[in-house]
Protein backbone atom coordinates (compact mmCIF):
# COMPACT_ATOMS: atom_id res chain seq x y z
CA UNK A 1 0.00 0.00 0.00
CA UNK A 2 3.06 2.52 0.87
CA UNK A 3 4.52 2.14 -2.20
CA UNK A 4 1.22 2.24 -4.34
CA UNK A 5 0.28 5.85 -2.50
CA UNK A 6 3.75 7.18 -3.61
CA UNK A 7 3.65 6.15 -6.96
CA UNK A 8 2.54 9.15 -9.40
CA UNK A 9 -0.08 8.73 -10.85
CA UNK A 10 -0.47 8.56 -14.77
CA UNK A 11 -2.80 10.87 -16.34
CA UNK A 12 -5.17 10.78 -19.34
CA UNK A 13 -3.64 13.63 -21.76
CA UNK A 14 -6.49 16.64 -22.53
CA UNK A 15 -7.17 15.25 -26.00
CA UNK A 16 -7.54 11.60 -24.89
CA UNK A 17 -10.07 12.32 -22.08
CA UNK A 18 -11.97 14.89 -24.59
CA UNK A 19 -11.84 12.10 -26.86
CA UNK A 20 -13.05 9.63 -24.20
CA UNK A 21 -15.86 11.88 -22.89
CA UNK A 22 -17.09 12.52 -26.35
CA UNK A 23 -17.33 9.20 -27.52
CA UNK A 24 -18.99 8.08 -24.18
CA UNK A 25 -21.21 11.29 -23.93
CA UNK A 26 -22.17 10.58 -27.25
CA UNK A 27 -23.40 6.94 -26.56
CA UNK A 28 -25.24 8.28 -23.36
CA UNK A 29 -26.88 10.95 -25.99
CA UNK A 30 -27.90 8.59 -28.24
CA UNK A 31 -29.48 5.94 -25.63
CA UNK A 32 -31.14 9.46 -23.98
CA UNK A 33 -32.42 10.36 -27.80
CA UNK A 34 -33.59 6.66 -28.18
CA UNK A 35 -35.18 6.59 -24.65
CA UNK A 36 -37.31 10.32 -25.10
CA UNK A 37 -38.56 8.52 -28.85
CA UNK A 38 -39.15 4.71 -27.10
CA UNK A 39 -41.12 7.18 -24.20
CA UNK A 40 -43.32 9.01 -27.23
CA UNK A 41 -43.72 6.02 -29.11
CA UNK A 42 -44.72 3.39 -26.16
CA UNK A 43 -46.99 6.37 -24.29
CA UNK A 44 -49.87 8.93 -25.59
CA UNK A 45 -49.44 12.38 -25.17
CA UNK A 46 -52.73 12.99 -23.39
CA UNK A 47 -54.70 11.34 -20.45
CA UNK A 48 -53.57 9.35 -17.36
CA UNK A 49 -50.84 7.77 -19.06
CA UNK A 50 -49.71 11.25 -20.68
CA UNK A 51 -45.48 11.51 -20.96
CA UNK A 52 -46.40 15.12 -19.15
CA UNK A 53 -46.87 13.52 -16.01
CA UNK A 54 -43.09 11.55 -16.54
CA UNK A 55 -41.61 14.70 -17.67
CA UNK A 56 -42.62 16.30 -14.29
CA UNK A 57 -42.79 13.85 -12.19
CA UNK A 58 -38.56 13.95 -12.69
CA UNK A 59 -38.44 17.57 -12.55
CA UNK A 60 -38.60 17.08 -8.13
CA UNK A 61 -35.37 14.80 -7.86
CA UNK A 62 -33.60 16.67 -9.93
CA UNK A 63 -34.52 20.17 -8.29
CA UNK A 64 -33.24 18.31 -5.32
CA UNK A 65 -30.31 17.08 -6.54
CA UNK A 66 -28.72 20.04 -7.91
CA UNK A 67 -29.65 22.25 -4.91
CA UNK A 68 -27.95 19.83 -2.43
CA UNK A 69 -25.33 18.58 -4.05
CA UNK A 70 -24.45 19.20 -7.36
CA UNK A 71 -22.77 21.74 -6.37
CA UNK A 72 -20.09 19.92 -4.37
CA UNK A 73 -19.45 17.80 -7.58
CA UNK A 74 -16.34 18.96 -9.86
CA UNK A 75 -16.32 22.34 -9.88
CA UNK A 76 -15.92 22.56 -6.32
CA UNK A 77 -14.74 19.61 -5.49
CA UNK A 78 -12.08 19.16 -8.29
CA UNK A 79 -9.89 22.01 -7.80
CA UNK A 80 -9.18 21.31 -3.48
CA UNK A 81 -8.50 17.91 -4.59
CA UNK A 82 -6.28 19.11 -7.14
CA UNK A 83 -4.03 21.07 -4.67
CA UNK A 84 -3.52 17.97 -2.44
CA UNK A 85 -2.69 15.74 -5.40
CA UNK A 86 -0.42 18.28 -6.33
CA UNK A 87 1.30 18.23 -3.18
CA UNK A 88 1.54 14.63 -3.34
CA UNK A 89 -0.59 13.40 -1.10
CA UNK A 90 -2.85 11.05 -2.26
CA UNK A 91 -4.10 9.43 0.43
CA UNK A 92 -6.04 12.89 2.07
CA UNK A 93 -7.36 13.27 -1.36
CA UNK A 94 -9.87 10.08 -0.68
CA UNK A 95 -10.49 10.63 3.10
CA UNK A 96 -11.68 14.89 1.88
CA UNK A 97 -13.84 12.74 -0.64
CA UNK A 98 -15.34 10.25 1.94
CA UNK A 99 -16.24 12.77 4.26
CA UNK A 100 -18.00 15.30 1.77
CA UNK A 101 -19.71 11.77 0.45
CA UNK A 102 -20.31 10.93 3.67
CA UNK A 103 -22.01 14.39 4.52
CA UNK A 104 -24.05 14.78 1.43
CA UNK A 105 -24.96 10.99 2.05
CA UNK A 106 -26.79 11.80 5.20
CA UNK A 107 -28.62 14.82 4.25
CA UNK A 108 -29.70 13.66 0.41
CA UNK A 109 -30.97 10.59 1.98
CA UNK A 110 -33.12 12.37 4.43
CA UNK A 111 -34.05 14.18 1.81
CA UNK A 112 -35.38 11.31 0.07
CA UNK A 113 -37.44 10.37 2.74
CA UNK A 114 -38.96 14.01 2.58
CA UNK A 115 -40.31 13.01 -1.29
CA UNK A 116 -41.34 9.58 0.30
CA UNK A 117 -43.92 11.26 2.37
CA UNK A 118 -44.86 14.46 0.53
CA UNK A 119 -44.68 12.92 -3.45
CA UNK A 120 -48.67 13.71 -3.42
CA UNK A 121 -48.09 17.79 -2.36
CA UNK A 122 -44.46 17.94 -4.60
CA UNK A 123 -46.45 16.66 -7.46
CA UNK A 124 -49.00 19.51 -7.00
CA UNK A 125 -45.69 22.27 -7.27
CA UNK A 126 -44.85 21.59 -11.19
CA UNK A 127 -48.51 20.51 -12.36
CA UNK A 128 -51.42 22.95 -12.33
CA UNK A 129 -54.67 21.43 -11.60
CA UNK A 130 -53.90 17.85 -12.85
CA UNK A 131 -56.13 15.00 -13.44
CA UNK A 132 -56.80 12.53 -10.35
CA UNK A 133 -55.17 9.53 -12.20
CA UNK A 134 -52.39 11.76 -13.76
CA UNK A 135 -51.80 13.24 -10.08
CA UNK A 136 -51.91 9.40 -8.74
CA UNK A 137 -49.08 8.80 -11.57
CA UNK A 138 -47.16 11.19 -11.17
CA UNK A 139 -47.07 10.68 -7.20
CA UNK A 140 -46.06 7.13 -7.88
CA UNK A 141 -43.24 7.32 -10.28
CA UNK A 142 -41.84 10.03 -7.33
CA UNK A 143 -42.03 8.11 -4.87
CA UNK A 144 -40.25 5.38 -7.11
CA UNK A 145 -37.82 7.77 -7.42
CA UNK A 146 -37.48 9.55 -4.24
CA UNK A 147 -33.79 8.22 -3.62
CA UNK A 148 -32.04 9.04 -6.36
CA UNK A 149 -30.67 11.96 -5.32
CA UNK A 150 -28.42 9.80 -2.78
CA UNK A 151 -27.70 7.71 -5.91
CA UNK A 152 -26.67 10.37 -8.11
CA UNK A 153 -24.16 12.20 -4.94
CA UNK A 154 -22.48 9.21 -4.03
CA UNK A 155 -21.70 8.60 -7.60
CA UNK A 156 -21.22 12.09 -8.42
CA UNK A 157 -18.61 12.34 -5.88
CA UNK A 158 -16.83 9.36 -6.39
CA UNK A 159 -16.22 9.64 -10.03
CA UNK A 160 -15.19 13.64 -9.47
CA UNK A 161 -12.49 12.23 -7.56
CA UNK A 162 -11.67 9.92 -10.18
CA UNK A 163 -11.18 12.24 -12.54
CA UNK A 164 -8.53 14.20 -10.40
CA UNK A 165 -6.40 10.96 -10.77
CA UNK A 166 -6.89 10.96 -14.47
CA UNK A 167 -9.62 8.45 -14.99
CA UNK A 168 -12.70 9.36 -16.93
CA UNK A 169 -14.42 6.12 -17.73
CA UNK A 170 -16.48 5.90 -15.29
CA UNK A 171 -17.48 8.96 -14.90
CA UNK A 172 -18.25 9.39 -18.60
CA UNK A 173 -19.98 5.74 -18.31
CA UNK A 174 -22.74 6.07 -15.49
CA UNK A 175 -25.29 8.34 -17.70
CA UNK A 176 -24.98 5.38 -20.22
CA UNK A 177 -26.24 2.54 -17.48
CA UNK A 178 -28.73 5.41 -16.36
CA UNK A 179 -30.14 5.87 -19.79
CA UNK A 180 -30.63 2.05 -20.78
CA UNK A 181 -32.98 1.26 -17.52
CA UNK A 182 -35.45 3.91 -18.22
CA UNK A 183 -34.72 2.41 -22.28
CA UNK A 184 -35.63 -0.92 -21.31
CA UNK A 185 -38.29 0.10 -18.67
CA UNK A 186 -40.28 2.18 -21.58
CA UNK A 187 -40.13 -0.91 -24.12
CA UNK A 188 -41.25 -3.27 -20.91
CA UNK A 189 -44.15 -1.52 -19.31
CA UNK A 190 -45.43 0.30 -22.83
CA UNK A 191 -49.26 1.46 -23.16
CA UNK A 192 -49.63 1.54 -26.53
CA UNK A 193 -49.53 -2.04 -28.43
CA UNK A 194 -51.42 -5.96 -27.45
CA UNK A 195 -49.51 -6.36 -24.23
CA UNK A 196 -50.04 -2.76 -22.82
CA UNK A 197 -49.18 -1.88 -19.18
CA UNK A 198 -46.54 -3.92 -19.39
CA UNK A 199 -45.57 -6.59 -16.15
CA UNK A 200 -48.04 -6.11 -13.36
CA UNK A 201 -50.42 -3.55 -15.33
CA UNK A 202 -47.54 -0.53 -14.20
CA UNK A 203 -47.61 1.32 -17.55
CA UNK A 204 -46.25 4.94 -17.40
CA UNK A 205 -45.97 4.13 -13.52
CA UNK A 206 -43.01 1.69 -14.84
CA UNK A 207 -40.94 4.26 -15.80
CA UNK A 208 -40.26 4.75 -12.27
CA UNK A 209 -39.05 1.47 -12.21
CA UNK A 210 -36.65 1.97 -14.19
CA UNK A 211 -34.88 5.47 -12.87
CA UNK A 212 -34.90 3.85 -9.72
CA UNK A 213 -32.99 0.70 -11.01
CA UNK A 214 -30.44 3.03 -13.06
CA UNK A 215 -29.97 5.65 -10.04
CA UNK A 216 -28.92 2.40 -7.95
CA UNK A 217 -26.98 0.95 -10.81
CA UNK A 218 -25.12 4.18 -11.69
CA UNK A 219 -24.01 4.08 -7.72
CA UNK A 220 -22.51 0.78 -7.98
CA UNK A 221 -20.32 1.58 -11.14
CA UNK A 222 -19.28 4.25 -9.40
CA UNK A 223 -17.38 2.12 -6.78
CA UNK A 224 -16.46 0.23 -9.26
CA UNK A 225 -14.37 2.66 -10.83
CA UNK A 226 -12.54 3.27 -7.65
CA UNK A 227 -10.86 -0.01 -7.79
CA UNK A 228 -6.96 0.29 -7.74
CA UNK A 229 -6.50 4.02 -6.33
CA UNK A 230 -6.50 3.14 -2.81
CA UNK A 231 -10.62 3.73 -1.76
CA UNK A 232 -11.48 2.62 1.42
CA UNK A 233 -14.80 3.74 2.55
CA UNK A 234 -14.69 4.73 6.11
CA UNK A 235 -17.96 6.26 8.64
CA UNK A 236 -16.40 9.51 9.20
CA UNK A 237 -16.80 13.18 8.74
CA UNK A 238 -13.66 15.41 9.24
CA UNK A 239 -15.32 18.42 10.14
CA UNK A 240 -11.60 20.38 11.68
CA UNK A 241 -10.02 19.55 7.93
CA UNK A 242 -9.38 23.29 6.91
CA UNK A 243 -10.25 21.87 3.05
CA UNK A 244 -13.43 20.36 4.14
CA UNK A 245 -14.68 23.87 5.83
CA UNK A 246 -13.59 25.37 2.51
CA UNK A 247 -15.21 23.47 0.72
CA UNK A 248 -18.72 23.84 2.52
CA UNK A 249 -18.06 27.17 2.50
CA UNK A 250 -18.00 27.20 -1.65
CA UNK A 251 -21.20 24.99 -1.32
CA UNK A 252 -24.07 27.22 -0.61
CA UNK A 253 -23.59 29.87 -3.75
CA UNK A 254 -22.85 27.09 -6.10
CA UNK A 255 -25.67 24.92 -4.83
CA UNK A 256 -28.10 28.16 -4.96
CA UNK A 257 -26.12 28.76 -8.23
CA UNK A 258 -27.72 25.17 -9.56
CA UNK A 259 -30.88 25.13 -7.56
CA UNK A 260 -32.04 28.46 -9.35
CA UNK A 261 -31.57 26.46 -12.57
CA UNK A 262 -33.49 24.00 -11.54
CA UNK A 263 -36.79 26.31 -10.30
CA UNK A 264 -36.53 27.55 -13.39
CA UNK A 265 -37.26 24.31 -14.86
CA UNK A 266 -39.95 23.75 -12.96
CA UNK A 267 -41.43 27.53 -13.81
CA UNK A 268 -41.20 26.75 -17.60
CA UNK A 269 -42.64 23.10 -16.75
CA UNK A 270 -45.87 24.44 -14.96
CA UNK A 271 -46.20 27.07 -17.43
CA UNK A 272 -45.98 24.73 -20.29
CA UNK A 273 -48.56 22.83 -18.33
CA UNK A 274 -51.02 25.95 -18.22
CA UNK A 275 -50.81 26.11 -21.98
CA UNK A 276 -52.46 22.81 -22.29
CA UNK A 277 -51.73 18.87 -22.60
CA UNK A 278 -48.96 18.53 -24.41
CA UNK A 279 -46.82 21.35 -24.23
CA UNK A 280 -44.69 19.64 -21.71
CA UNK A 281 -43.64 17.04 -23.43
CA UNK A 282 -43.06 18.69 -26.74
CA UNK A 283 -41.17 21.36 -24.80
CA UNK A 284 -39.00 18.70 -22.84
CA UNK A 285 -38.56 17.00 -26.35
CA UNK A 286 -37.06 19.71 -28.07
CA UNK A 287 -35.28 20.74 -24.72
CA UNK A 288 -33.22 17.31 -25.35
CA UNK A 289 -32.39 17.70 -28.96
CA UNK A 290 -31.08 21.07 -27.56
CA UNK A 291 -29.38 20.15 -24.80
CA UNK A 292 -27.87 17.05 -26.27
CA UNK A 293 -25.00 19.18 -28.50
CA UNK A 294 -24.10 20.98 -25.23
CA UNK A 295 -23.69 17.40 -23.29
CA UNK A 296 -21.44 16.31 -25.89
CA UNK A 297 -19.18 19.16 -26.94
CA UNK A 298 -19.49 21.66 -24.07
CA UNK A 299 -19.66 19.61 -20.93
CA UNK A 300 -17.47 16.90 -22.78
CA UNK A 301 -14.53 19.15 -23.38
CA UNK A 302 -15.09 21.30 -20.61
CA UNK A 303 -14.62 18.96 -17.79
CA UNK A 304 -11.88 17.00 -19.77
CA UNK A 305 -10.03 20.75 -19.40
CA UNK A 306 -11.11 21.60 -15.86
CA UNK A 307 -8.91 19.73 -14.14
CA UNK A 308 -6.02 20.50 -16.27
CA UNK A 309 -6.69 24.26 -15.99
CA UNK A 310 -7.17 23.98 -11.77
CA UNK A 311 -3.63 22.52 -12.17
CA UNK A 312 -2.26 25.24 -14.03
CA UNK A 313 -3.58 27.73 -11.33
CA UNK A 314 -2.33 25.49 -8.22
CA UNK A 315 1.16 25.90 -10.18
CA UNK A 316 0.93 29.55 -9.88
CA UNK A 317 1.18 29.34 -14.01
CA UNK A 318 -1.77 31.69 -15.18
CA UNK A 319 0.51 32.38 -18.01
CA UNK A 320 -0.57 28.71 -19.42
CA UNK A 321 -3.84 28.85 -17.78
CA UNK A 322 -4.58 32.06 -20.05
CA UNK A 323 -3.61 30.04 -22.89
CA UNK A 324 -5.67 26.78 -22.54
CA UNK A 325 -8.20 28.52 -21.62
CA UNK A 326 -8.31 30.61 -24.73
CA UNK A 327 -7.79 28.00 -27.32
CA UNK A 328 -10.53 25.91 -25.88
CA UNK A 329 -12.80 29.18 -26.05
CA UNK A 330 -11.76 29.26 -29.65
CA UNK A 331 -12.45 25.20 -30.34
CA UNK A 332 -15.98 25.33 -28.61
CA UNK A 333 -17.16 28.18 -30.71
CA UNK A 334 -15.51 27.02 -34.03
CA UNK A 335 -17.70 23.64 -33.26
CA UNK A 336 -20.29 24.99 -31.87
CA UNK A 337 -21.20 27.28 -35.26
CA UNK A 338 -21.90 24.54 -37.67
CA UNK A 339 -23.76 22.34 -34.33
CA UNK A 340 -26.32 25.85 -34.29
CA UNK A 341 -26.77 26.25 -38.01
CA UNK A 342 -27.79 22.28 -38.20
CA UNK A 343 -30.16 22.55 -35.62
CA UNK A 344 -32.00 25.62 -36.39
CA UNK A 345 -32.18 24.32 -40.83
CA UNK A 346 -32.77 20.56 -39.10
CA UNK A 347 -35.20 20.98 -36.79
CA UNK A 348 -38.01 19.52 -38.78
CA UNK A 349 -36.05 16.19 -39.07
CA UNK A 350 -34.77 16.07 -36.13
CA UNK A 351 -38.51 16.70 -34.35
CA UNK A 352 -40.10 13.74 -36.67
CA UNK A 353 -37.09 11.77 -35.91
CA UNK A 354 -37.56 12.11 -32.26
CA UNK A 355 -41.66 12.02 -32.49
CA UNK A 356 -42.76 10.07 -34.83
CA UNK A 357 -46.04 10.75 -34.87
CA UNK A 358 -46.11 14.59 -35.81
CA UNK A 359 -43.83 16.84 -34.53
CA UNK A 360 -44.51 20.82 -35.75
CA UNK A 361 -44.72 21.96 -31.99
CA UNK A 362 -41.19 20.49 -30.97
CA UNK A 363 -39.65 21.58 -34.53
CA UNK A 364 -40.81 25.34 -33.55
CA UNK A 365 -39.52 25.34 -30.28
CA UNK A 366 -36.49 23.93 -31.26
CA UNK A 367 -35.71 26.37 -33.86
CA UNK A 368 -35.91 28.76 -31.30
CA UNK A 369 -33.86 27.06 -28.64
CA UNK A 370 -30.73 26.86 -31.70
CA UNK A 371 -29.74 30.09 -30.63
CA UNK A 372 -29.39 28.98 -27.30
CA UNK A 373 -27.17 25.90 -28.08
CA UNK A 374 -24.06 27.95 -29.00
CA UNK A 375 -24.17 30.31 -25.94
CA UNK A 376 -25.04 27.07 -23.64
CA UNK A 377 -21.59 25.48 -25.16
CA UNK A 378 -19.94 28.61 -24.72
CA UNK A 379 -21.21 28.84 -21.26
CA UNK A 380 -20.05 25.41 -19.92
CA UNK A 381 -16.35 26.64 -19.98
CA UNK A 382 -16.93 30.32 -18.93
CA UNK A 383 -18.23 29.13 -15.43
CA UNK A 384 -15.02 26.53 -15.02
CA UNK A 385 -13.14 29.65 -15.56
CA UNK A 386 -14.60 30.99 -11.92
CA UNK A 387 -14.52 27.74 -10.34
CA UNK A 388 -10.86 27.30 -11.38
CA UNK A 389 -10.22 30.16 -9.05
CA UNK A 390 -12.62 28.71 -5.96
CA UNK A 391 -15.11 31.33 -6.65
CA UNK A 392 -18.52 30.50 -6.68
CA UNK A 393 -19.75 33.55 -5.93
CA UNK A 394 -20.06 35.37 -9.20
CA UNK A 395 -21.55 33.07 -11.09
CA UNK A 396 -24.37 32.29 -8.55
CA UNK A 397 -25.04 36.15 -8.97
CA UNK A 398 -25.40 36.55 -12.43
CA UNK A 399 -27.32 33.11 -12.67
CA UNK A 400 -29.93 34.72 -10.38
CA UNK A 401 -30.22 37.42 -12.48
CA UNK A 402 -30.18 35.51 -15.81
CA UNK A 403 -33.53 33.31 -14.18
CA UNK A 404 -35.22 36.27 -12.76
CA UNK A 405 -34.96 36.94 -16.44
CA UNK A 406 -35.98 34.28 -17.87
CA UNK A 407 -39.00 33.96 -15.41
CA UNK A 408 -39.94 37.51 -16.55
CA UNK A 409 -39.49 36.95 -20.20
CA UNK A 410 -41.40 33.60 -19.75
CA UNK A 411 -44.62 35.02 -18.26
CA UNK A 412 -44.51 37.61 -20.92
CA UNK A 413 -43.96 35.51 -24.13
CA UNK A 414 -45.24 32.09 -23.34
CA UNK A 415 -49.10 33.37 -23.37
CA UNK A 416 -51.38 32.19 -25.68
CA UNK A 417 -52.23 35.45 -27.04
CA UNK A 418 -48.10 35.96 -27.61
CA UNK A 419 -45.86 32.65 -28.42
CA UNK A 420 -47.27 30.02 -26.90
CA UNK A 421 -45.04 27.53 -26.06
CA UNK A 422 -42.09 28.84 -28.58
CA UNK A 423 -42.20 31.54 -26.06
CA UNK A 424 -39.83 29.41 -23.82
CA UNK A 425 -37.32 28.84 -26.40
CA UNK A 426 -37.32 32.87 -27.13
CA UNK A 427 -36.69 33.46 -23.09
CA UNK A 428 -33.88 30.68 -23.07
CA UNK A 429 -32.05 32.06 -26.39
CA UNK A 430 -32.48 35.82 -25.06
CA UNK A 431 -31.40 34.63 -21.79
CA UNK A 432 -28.24 32.45 -22.57
CA UNK A 433 -26.80 35.18 -24.45
CA UNK A 434 -27.15 37.62 -21.92
CA UNK A 435 -26.03 35.41 -19.31
CA UNK A 436 -22.50 34.52 -21.67
CA UNK A 437 -21.99 38.63 -22.30
CA UNK A 438 -22.02 39.09 -18.62
CA UNK A 439 -19.70 36.50 -17.63
CA UNK A 440 -17.43 37.47 -20.18
CA UNK A 441 -17.69 40.89 -19.31
CA UNK A 442 -16.93 40.18 -15.81
CA UNK A 443 -13.71 38.01 -16.52
CA UNK A 444 -12.54 40.75 -19.00
CA UNK A 445 -12.33 43.53 -15.82
CA UNK A 446 -10.57 40.57 -13.33
CA UNK A 447 -7.95 39.65 -15.89
CA UNK A 448 -7.40 42.27 -19.17
CA UNK A 449 -4.70 39.83 -20.12
CA UNK A 450 -7.48 37.28 -21.10
CA UNK A 451 -9.22 38.48 -24.22
CA UNK A 452 -6.19 39.97 -26.74
CA UNK A 453 -7.12 41.39 -29.66
CA UNK A 454 -6.19 38.53 -31.72
CA UNK A 455 -9.31 37.10 -30.06
CA UNK A 456 -11.70 39.72 -31.45
CA UNK A 457 -10.10 38.96 -34.91
CA UNK A 458 -11.08 35.61 -34.58
CA UNK A 459 -14.26 35.92 -33.92
CA UNK A 460 -14.89 38.65 -36.58
CA UNK A 461 -13.49 35.83 -39.05
CA UNK A 462 -15.34 33.27 -37.87
CA UNK A 463 -18.75 35.40 -38.34
CA UNK A 464 -17.58 35.05 -41.80
CA UNK A 465 -17.15 31.79 -41.89
CA UNK A 466 -20.82 31.09 -40.73
CA UNK A 467 -22.29 32.95 -43.22
CA UNK A 468 -20.98 30.04 -46.14
CA UNK A 469 -21.78 27.39 -43.52
CA UNK A 470 -25.41 28.74 -43.40
CA UNK A 471 -25.75 28.86 -46.58
CA UNK A 472 -24.55 25.68 -47.08
CA UNK A 473 -26.98 24.12 -44.50
CA UNK A 474 -30.25 26.41 -46.16
CA UNK A 475 -28.76 24.85 -49.99
CA UNK A 476 -28.76 21.56 -48.81
CA UNK A 477 -32.22 21.74 -46.97
CA UNK A 478 -33.69 22.95 -50.23
CA UNK A 479 -32.04 19.75 -52.35
CA UNK A 480 -33.37 17.20 -49.60
CA UNK A 481 -36.57 18.62 -48.14
CA UNK A 482 -38.37 17.52 -45.65
CA UNK A 483 -41.85 15.38 -47.41
CA UNK A 484 -44.81 14.67 -45.47
CA UNK A 485 -44.21 10.98 -45.82
CA UNK A 486 -40.80 11.09 -44.82
CA UNK A 487 -41.01 8.60 -41.59
CA UNK A 488 -38.73 5.87 -40.17
CA UNK A 489 -34.91 6.71 -38.79
CA UNK A 490 -33.48 5.28 -41.93
CA UNK A 491 -35.03 8.07 -44.60
CA UNK A 492 -34.94 11.04 -42.18
CA UNK A 493 -31.42 9.95 -40.46
CA UNK A 494 -30.27 9.27 -44.45
CA UNK A 495 -31.30 13.24 -45.20
CA UNK A 496 -30.14 14.29 -41.65
CA UNK A 497 -27.11 13.35 -42.26
CA UNK A 498 -26.06 14.40 -45.17
CA UNK A 499 -27.26 17.48 -44.87
CA UNK A 500 -24.98 17.59 -41.87
CA UNK A 501 -22.30 15.99 -43.66
CA UNK A 502 -22.12 18.47 -46.08
CA UNK A 503 -22.85 21.51 -43.73
CA UNK A 504 -19.93 20.63 -41.62
CA UNK A 505 -17.59 19.54 -44.49
CA UNK A 506 -18.05 23.42 -45.82
CA UNK A 507 -17.39 25.13 -42.23
CA UNK A 508 -14.16 23.08 -41.97
CA UNK A 509 -12.93 23.52 -46.05
CA UNK A 510 -13.71 27.39 -45.45
CA UNK A 511 -11.83 27.82 -42.10
CA UNK A 512 -9.05 25.69 -43.76
CA UNK A 513 -9.08 28.46 -45.97
CA UNK A 514 -9.67 31.42 -43.60
CA UNK A 515 -6.39 29.89 -41.66
CA UNK A 516 -7.91 28.41 -38.71
CA UNK A 517 -6.13 26.26 -36.43
CA UNK A 518 -8.80 24.53 -35.45
CA UNK A 519 -9.74 23.40 -38.89
CA UNK A 520 -6.21 22.87 -39.87
CA UNK A 521 -5.65 20.35 -36.58
CA UNK A 522 -9.53 18.21 -37.75
CA UNK A 523 -8.22 17.63 -41.47
CA UNK A 524 -4.54 16.46 -39.74
CA UNK A 525 -6.24 14.49 -37.70
CA UNK A 526 -8.55 12.78 -40.34
CA UNK A 527 -5.62 12.24 -42.34
CA UNK A 528 -4.19 10.24 -40.25
CA UNK A 529 -6.91 8.07 -39.31
CA UNK A 530 -8.04 7.59 -42.97
CA UNK A 531 -4.00 6.73 -44.01
CA UNK A 532 -3.01 4.80 -40.83
CA UNK A 533 -1.31 1.68 -42.24
CA UNK A 534 -3.29 -1.58 -40.47
CA UNK A 535 -1.52 -4.83 -40.13
CA UNK A 536 -2.01 -7.61 -41.33
CA UNK A 537 -1.17 -10.77 -39.04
Amino acid sequence: MAKFLRKKPVKISFPGAASLLVITMLIAQVLGFLRTKLINSNFVLEGPQSTDVYFAAFKIPDFFFYVLAAGVLSVVLIPVLSERLEKGNRRSVWSLSNSIMNLMALITFGIGVFILLFANQLVGVVMSNPEPEQAANAAAILRLIAFNPFFFTISGILTSTQQVFGRFFFFAITPVIYNVCILVSAVVFSTVGENSGGPGGLGLVGLGVGGLIGGLMQMIVAFAGVSGLGYHWKPQITFKSHDFRRILKQLPARSVDQGVDSVNSIVETNRANKLGEGFVSSYENAFVLHTAPILLIGSSISTAAFPKLTERLAQGRTDLFRKEFINILRLLMWIGIPVMVIAFFCRGYLARIIYTRGAPDIALILGFLSVAIFFRIIFTLFTRYFYAYKDSTTPLIISVFAIALNIILVFTLAREEAYGAAGLAIAQSIVSGTEVLVLGYVMYTRDKKLFKKDLLEYCIRLISVSGFTMVAAFVMVQILPLQIDDVGFFVLGTKLGTIAFITVAVHVAVSYMFGFKEAEGALKKAKKIIYRPIKIG
